[in-house]
């Protein structure tokens, strides 16, 4: 099964077993689903989130339970601009800068109370922090087929500020935990750790991207 394929398969079987959450529907996006707070909890317990002063975590629904919970125990959070559009395309979310860490990390309002800032601005991170449509058990990920998610790793590791040491946590349900072998490109960034409402998953994922490929971008990425 194609990738493409694939994400259909998962995106109908949250639909059809009402497991999907808004926004709705399911189809075209990193879902949310069922009890993600309960997926966000159990990543929280992570030591790796656990003690983390900064950490850059993906803008989408599902995560939204986990930006809120690293806010509230004093982690700094980075949230890409939605398709990297602007040159300042990380907004930096500091929680003793925020008066409200419920409104702060949502995608509608992170503008508003984060500060934009360049990808060089950033501190060495902690932890990432990624959406899925679906992760095999060995950390093969499959996205929403933009590939943004794995551009902005790739930004970050040119810099030096993430590295293969640098664990990559998702948050998915059960069902977007796969058994198909998912082929993967050389720019795919490689989960370490999975959070489903009812267990934590450690991958063996082994080396990730070490930068920029160039060839493999779109017009509409370089630009």
């Amino acid at each position: 099964m194609d990738k493409s394929a694939l994400r259909e398969c998962v995106w109908n079987r949250l639909e059809d077993d009402g497991l999907a959450r808004f926004p709705f529907p399911p189809h075209g996006r990193i879902s949310n689903f069922k009890n993600a707070a309960a997926a966000a909890e159990r990543a929280l317990e992570l030591p790796e989130l656990a003690d983390a002063d900064a950490v850059k975590a993906n803008p989408d629904s599902p995560q939204l339970p986990l930006r809120r919970g690293l806010l509230t125990q004093g982690t700094t959070v980075y949230m890409a601009v939605p398709r990297l559009r602007d040159e300042r395309c990380f907004v930096a979310l500091a929680p003793a800068e925020l008066d409200d860490l419920d409104a702060a990390p949502t995608v509608s309002h992170m503008d508003e109370y984060g500060r934009q800032v360049r990808p060089e601005a950033l501190p060495e991170l902690d932890a990432i922090v990624v959406g899925s449509v679906a992760v095999t058990e060995s950390g093969s990920r499959v996205g929403k087929g933009e590939g943004f998610s794995d551009l902005e790793y790739a930004i970050l590791r040119e810099r030096g500020l993430v590295g293969d040491e640098t664990t990559v946590v998702t948050t998915i349900h059960e069902v977007q935990l796969i058994e198909e072998e998912v082929e993967t490109a050389r720019y795919d960034v490689p989960i370490d750790v999975i959070c489903t409402p009812k267990r934590t998953i450690r991958t063996d994922a082994g080396e990730k991207p070490d930068g920029i490929f160039w060839a493999s971008l779109s017009e509409e990425s370089v630009s």
